[in-house]
This record gives structure tokens, C-alpha cells and sequence, in this order.
């Protein structure tokens, strides 16, 4: 794949989902006036900057942010599929939400200070909030709010632990609306402040060709081994999920390229979807940006982000790991090989064309590891970026650069408040009617003190709540509920915990019967989606059971005494060999694995990586006796 073709096909992050049409058609000039207008008022209270001698305060700050973004989602989110033109009642929606938060940000003092509040406007913002849910997860994710949303109105019709303490509509929609167990709490905070730099900096980076840079890079590194479309498909969806933080954003942008190529190479469709939805459901846990639900992890935890994003590199290398395993296996298997060297990227002209990304990249892990500037690192990253952006002709931000470069900055931010700003009223919920404590309680008893089976529950939990809508959802339902369970039965790593849940809560996006992640990719690569759901199910084998490992095991997230990673680490990269050999019928180093020895060898494979020393050591005896008869039936024969 030549470089030129990679660079004009790269597709801007959630430009599948978005009306804004051409760059200078009205909505779009709409749209990004009031980004901008909102990513100055960002860096105003972000920085401290004063007006007239005085600096926004908290809830003047949110409401000008809700007023700006929300009013440019109505723009930019069409009401229904295949909307292209912005209809009436949506500049309606836009206008209202800009005027009601305005008003709110006038009354912000009092807000605080004498418990402010209307109610009429109050219903109006909350009925804009949940359209907005509609638009940016779906009717399950409006469904997911607006149960959870209004079960204060009937909480103490509930039996046992699920039972809580009711409120009238008036007071629910005041503590929705006006106060910190609301929208003027942690998830407007988590948008606002948190990840507004991250966001800012993914879309620079994007702008200036970072996109196009590590499609490149992974076509240079691994585009001439076997199955080589796929392990840069694997590779660069890694990459750009991490700095997009969006699953289903990367799949659209990402596999427009990779999926085509795969199938190309010989990849049947669904094992391309599947292999694109994997590869970009991982990256929202990938160091060093990762997705939302990790600053969100930081603040339920309470601790920085540094720590979260240290935690989340074996796990994240590991999943990786598996994946590209599986699909070299298949290419083993079936003979796929790697791409023509001609069409290869010179990896010295990659390098040498994109080595200010990578340096960029290298500034943000310092200023988050070392510096500890925690939300400021985003935003002094933009600023180097910019800077070295002006070393190239083609990477040089233009006006046309710059105004594309807002405009991407601008749906990343719509996209992101438009899914979390709705979460508050679930936050909302679980926290005025006290139910959090109850349902913890209820799981302990459930469990009767035995740790496993509270897991189990936990697993579960997870997966439905994971159905049921965002994964961002399920982790601060389940981190406030089903956490402080397994942590008091199990006396287990909070950390390790709450990665265990994120993990967990993100398997419904590739696993049937939702799957939509699986689904998508699917449709982009014209596949059936049920059979892509069920592929990328198999794929992901990884992200199933490495939950399990380190919550036993937190020495994996880089926690507590590390001593056991030099015997646990070896044994797991050893079983997810063993486990992907199995699954995908071909071992690395071994050879061809013949039917009846697949399922032994996944058996052995989990059993000798799960971190315990009995399970590791009859998983170690089975799996050295398996492995010695696939490489004896295979002597012989010439291995690619």
C-alpha cells in the first residue's frame, strides 16, 4: 500500500455519524464557531485566565461548555439515519440549550450559594440531555438513562437490595440539573476539564497526518510478513484507538483502509471485520491516551492518571499479543502471505516523514509519568505539535489545516459530551437514593462471603450492564456497586478491581447478541454481522480471561510487589500461545494443530497461565506433552 493512496483515504474520526456535510456549507461554519467558542472558554478556566480581574467559576464554566457543545451536537448528530440536511426543530433544540445554559451560567452564584434553580428550564435541559443520549448511543443507551434515570420516583416500590429512597420529580430533576450529584458533578467535570486536552490533542494530531503516519509505520514494520494486511490492521487500530479513545470512530476511520487490504490479501469478510472490531475495541484501553472510562477510573478511584495509565500497559500488550498470534495463525494456516516489498513504505522515509508524532508521543508520556501534570499535558503537547508541525510543507497548519483541525476537535468533543453529559442523571440516581450501599451489601450476601461466586456475579453483571448500553455506563454503575463488593469479600486490589470491571463491561461490543462494534466492521466489510460478532468473540479470546489474572494477580497491573511477574508474565504469554494455537489450529513453532488436539491445547493453555501454582503446573505438564506431539507430527514438514 503506497503511502500517497494511505493518506488520501484516512477517514476523520466520527465522520460516519455526523450531517456537517461540506467544510464551509453553514452548519459546518456553525458547528465550528461554537467550537471554538467553547474550547476558549475551556482554556480560560483550564488556565485561570481573568476577566476583568476575575476567572470563570465551576458552574459558570460547565454550563457555557453544555451551552456551546450541546447546541453543536443538535447540529451535527442527525435526529435519524441518513439525515443529511439539519432540519428546523433541531436549530430549535440548538438555539434553546445555548439560551437555557447561558441563563443557568448567569445564575451560577446563587446556584451554589443559595441552592438556585428552576424547574421548567430544568425539565427543558433534561429532555434535551436525553435526545442527545438517543442520538449518540442508540435507543438502548436512551433506555439505560431513562430507566435508571426516573427509578428515584419509585425506588421504595423496589424489593431488598435494589430498594432506595424516593424523591419527588421536582427535587430529582434539581438534583439532576443544578446540583453535584448531577450535571454539575463528575461527568460534566470528566468532559469539561478531564479529557477536553486529550480530545484537543487527538484531533491535532490527526489534522497534522498522524493518522496516515502510523498506517505507514505499521505497513513498514510488519506489512511483509505473512497475514501482513491484518498485523497492520492489528497494529495501527492500536494506535489510533488510543489517541481517538473511540471504538466505533477508529472502525469507521481505520477500516475503511485496513478491511479492503485484508480482504484482498485472502482474509474472508467476517475475519477482517472481526479483526478490525478487536483491534479497535483495545485501543480505548491502550496507553498513553486511552479512551474516557479511564479518567473516569481516576477520579471513582482517586487516584491520578498516571497510575491508570501504568496499569493498563501489560493487560493492553497482552490482548495485542494474542491477536496478532491468532491472525499470523490463520495466515499459517491457509498460506496468506505478506505484501509485495514494492508496495511497501520505506520504514527510513516513515520515520523520517512522521518522527515528530512519535516525539510528541513521547513528550505526552513524559509529562504524565514524570512531570505529573496530569490534564495540563494534553494541552502543552498541542502547542509542541503545532510547532513541529511547521518542519514539513505537508504537515504545516494552515488556515484550511487549522479550520479542518477544529472541526475534527469539534465532533471528537460533541461526540464525547454527548454520550457522558447524559450519564450524570445515572450518577444522579444511584447516588440520591442510596442505593449503591445496598446493592453492594445484597452482592456480598448473594455471594455468601465466597469470593468466586461474587465474581461470578460480578462477570455477569458486567456483561449485561455492558448490553444494556455504553460500556462507560456499566463501569460507573458497577464501580459504585459491585467493586466495594468484591473488595470487601476478596480483600482484593482496588486497581485491579476496577480494571477487572472495565474489561468485563467492554465485551459486549464484540460479543453476540449486541456486538456493535462486530457489527459495524461487519457492514464495512460486507459481511453477515452475527457471523463477524462470533469471529471477533473468538479473536478477543485475550480480553475474556486476562481480567481474571490480574485481579488474582495485580502484579500484572504493574501493582504491589512485582517479584511475580518474572514466573506469572512467562507462564501467561506462554498460555495465550498455547490458547491462540488451539483456536486458530496452527502453533507458532510447532506447526499444523490437528483437530481433536485443539481443544486439549486451549484447556492446558488457560490452565498453565492462570496464576496459581497448581493450575500452572498441570497446566505446564499437559501443555509440554501437547506441544511435544504437535511438533512431532510436524517434523518435517517446512513451516513459513
Amino acid at each position: 500500500m503506497k503511502t500517497e493512496t494511505v493518506v488520501a483515504e484516512v477517514v476523520e474520526p466520527g465522520a460516519e455519524v455526523t450531517r456537517l456535510g461540506e467544510p464551509f456549507s453553514w452548519q459546518s461554519i456553525a458547528f465550528v464557531v461554537l467550537s471554538v467558542c467553547g474550547l476558549i472558554a475551556g482554556i480560560a478556566y483550564i488556565f485561570g485566565f481573568t476577566w476583568n480581574g476575575r476567572r470563570l467559576l465551576e458552574g459558570e464554566y460547565y454550563w457555557i461548555f453544555i451551552g456551546f457543545f450541546a447546541a453543536a451536537a443538535f447540529l451535527a448528530l442527525p435526529a435519524k439515519a441518513g439525515q443529511s440536511k439539519v432540519p428546523w426543530y433541531d436549530i430549535v433544540a440548538a438555539v434553546l440549550v445555548l439560551g437555557v445554559s447561558f441563563y443557568f451560567a448567569n445564575n451560577a452564584w446563587d446556584m451554589i450559594q443559595a441552592g438556585w434553580s428552576n424547574l421548567y428550564l430544568g425539565i427543558v435541559i433534561w429532555l434535551l440531555m436525553m435526545e442527545l443520549a438517543r442520538r449518540s448511543g442508540g435507543t438502548p443507551f436512551l433506555l439505560v438513562v431513562v430507566l435508571i434515570g426516573l427509578y428515584p420516583l419509585v425506588a421504595d416500590l423496589f424489593p431488598g437490595l435494589i430498594m432506595g429512597v424516593p424523591y419527588q420529580f421536582d427535587h430529582m430533576i434539581e438534583s439532576y440539573v443544578f446540583r453535584a450529584e448531577g450535571m454539575m458533578g463528575i461527568t460534566t467535570k470528566i468532559v469539561a476539564e478531564i479529557i477536553l486536552g486529550f480530545l484537543v490533542f487527538a484531533g491535532i494530531l490527526l489534522a497534522t497526518g498522524a493518522g496516515a503516519f502510523f498506517i505507514d509505520l505499521a505497513n513498514a514494520g510488519f506489512g511483509r510478513y505473512r497475514g501482513g494486511p491484518a498485523k497492520v490492521a492489528v497494529v495501527a487500530s492500536a494506535f489510533m484507538g488510543s489517541l481517538s479513545g473511540s471504538i466505533f470512530s477508529n472502525i469507521a476511520g481505520t477500516g475503511s483502509i485496513t478491511i479492503p487490504t485484508m480482504k484482498k490479501a485472502g482474509y474472508p469478510a467476517h475475519y477482517a471485520g472481526a479483526i478490525e472490531a478487536c483491534a479497535s475495541t483495545g485501543g480505548v484501553v491502550m496507553p498513553p491516551v486511552m479512551g474516557a472510562i479511564a479518567f473516569v477510573m481516576a477520579i471513582t478511584i482517586g487516584v491520578d492518571y498516571a497510575t491508570i495509565m501504568i496499569a493498563a500497559i501489560l493487560p493492553s500488550l497482552l490482548f495485542y499479543f494474542g491477536l496478532l498470534l491468532q491472525v499470523d495463525g490463520y495466515a499459517a494456516r491457509t498460506g496468506i502471505k505478506g505484501m509485495l516489498e514494492e508496495d511497501l513504505p520505506s520504514t527510513r522515509k516513515v520515520l523520517m516523514r512522521g518522527w515528530p508524532f512519535l516525539f510528541v508521543m513521547a513528550f505526552l508520556m513524559w509529562g504524565l509519568l514524570y512531570m505529573r501534570w496530569e490534564y495540563y499535558t494534553p494541552w502543552y503537547a498541542c502547542i509542541l505539535m503545532i510547532g513541529l508541525s511547521f518542519l514539513r510543507k505537508e504537515t504545516r497548519l494552515t488556515p484550511a489545516r487549522l479550520y479542518d483541525a477544529i472541526r475534527q476537535i469539534g465532533v471528537l468533543i460533541t461526540q464525547t459530551a454527548a454520550i457522558i453529559l447524559p450519564i450524570a442523571f445515572v450518577v444522579g440516581a444511584l447516588t440520591i437514593t442510596g442505593v449503591t450501599g445496598s446493592v453492594t451489601s445484597g452482592l456480598v450476601g448473594l455471594g455468601g462471603d465466597n469470593l468466586f461466586l461474587v465474581i461470578l456475579f460480578g462477570i455477569a453483571a458486567c456483561f449485561i450492564m455492558g448490553m444494556a448500553g455504553l460500556a462507560i455506563v456499566a463501569y460507573i454503575f458497577l464501580a459504585v456497586t459491585l467493586a466495594p463488593a468484591i473488595i470487601e469479600v476478596g480483600g482484593l486490589n482496588t486497581i485491579a478491581v476496577h480494571f477487572f470491571i472495565v474489561y468485563y463491561a467492554m465485551l459486549s461490543v464484540i460479543t453476540p447478541p449486541v456486538g456493535a462494534a462486530a457489527f459495524l466492521a461487519g457492514t464495512i466489510a460486507g459481511a453477515k454481522p452475527m457471523k463477524t460478532s462470533f469471529t471477533a468473540m473468538r479473536l478477543g479470546i485475550v480480553i475474556y480471561f486476562v481480567p481474571l489474572f490480574f485481579l488474582f494477580q495485580p502484579a500484572l497491573l504493574l501493582q504491589g510487589d512485582l517479584t511475580p511477574l518474572f514466573y506469572v508474565l512467562p507462564s501467561i504469554i506462554a498460555g495465550i500461545m498455547l490458547i491462540s494455537g488451539g483456536l486458530e489450529g496452527y502453533l507458532l513453532g510447532a506447526g499444523l494443530v490437528k483437530h481433536w488436539q485443539r481443544l486439549p491445547l486451549i484447556a492446558a493453555g488457560f490452565a498453565f497461565s492462570f496464576p496459581g501454582p497448581m493450575t500452572t503446573l498441570v497446566g505446564g505438564l499437559a501443555s509440554a506433552v501437547l506441544v511435544a506431539m504437535v511438533w512431532q507430527q510436524n517434523r518435517g514438514v517446512k513451516q513459513t
